[in-house]
């Protein structure tokens, strides 16, 4: 199902409310998007819309994004083979989405580890802002 978004008071386009940006490491690796390019094609499609309508739907709730506590929350995406893709962010000072973490779910449970790497480099993109 495709949502169509409705025009702008001006007329134009839609604007983003939330508009995504990729963590980036001191050595200038964004390993979101690194990530995102080692999928195949349609998956990476999927999980693009999924954020995109984060993006234009903020604030936005299940089943496409969830609050994982702490300002932390997840963008749900459903993929071929009865798979789920997560991306993991935050909102930062700036009001921007700013891409932590995505992985492939394997458990029912996002496991610990995952949220805790996301939390790690969250405090080290907020060390940056300041």
């Amino acid at each position: 199902m495709t949502e169509t978004l409705p025009p702008t008071p001006s007329g134009g386009a839609p604007q983003k409310r939330l508009p995504a940006v990729f963590f980036r490491t001191e050595a200038g690796g964004e390993p979101v998007r690194e990530w995102l390019k080692s999928l195949p094609a349609v998956e990476r499609r999927l999980i693009g819309a999924d954020i995109k309508t984060v993006e234009f739907g903020w604030p936005i709730g299940m089943p496409v994004c969830r609050p994982l506590g702490k300002g932390l929350y997840e963008v749900r995406t459903d993929l071929p083979g009865n798979r789920a893709a997560r991306v993991l962010f935050y909102v930062d000072k700036r009001s921007r989405m700013v891409l932590l973490h995505g992985f492939i779910k394997k458990t029912r449970k996002t496991p610990i580890e995952d949220l805790e790497l996301a939390r790690a480099t969250r405090r080290k993109h907020e060390r940056g802002l300041r």
